[in-house]
């Protein structure tokens, strides 16, 4: 059974940072393609995306803030975000696509707030 788990999420103030991990079992990790994405509202919109081969891409609201990166030998994805703005006050959710489905855990809140 494919399981993740996100943890890490929490209150900060405007400037801050956290680092957001998320521990995947029940599949082989290092091939598959690793995502966060958060969601505020009804939408749950991509925030980084880090594949097999360590190629990242980042949405236009977080880029040169947020990294997302990858340890294979702990199963376990991470986002480290810096320079927090409210704005990215959120539900943050990690996702595994495996052999064209998703899989995605039950999310960390985040909350920027002074």
């Amino acid at each position: 059974q494919v399981r993740l788990v996100e943890s890490g999420g929490g209150l900060v103030q405007p400037g801050g940072s956290l680092r957001l991990s998320c521990a995947v079992s029940g599949t082989p990790f290092s091939i598959y393609t690793m995502a966060w994405y958060r969601q505020a509202q009804q939408q749950r919109d991509m925030v980084a995306i880090i594949d097999s081969g360590l190629s990242t891409t980042y949405s236009d609201s977080v880029k040169g803030r947020f990294t997302i990166s990858r340890d294979n030998g702990k199963n376990t994805v991470y986002l480290q975000m810096n320079s927090l703005k409210p704005e990215d006050t959120a539900v943050y959710y990690c996702k595994l696509n495996r052999f064209g489905l998703d899989y995605w855990g039950q999310g960390t809140q985040v909350t920027v707030s002074s």
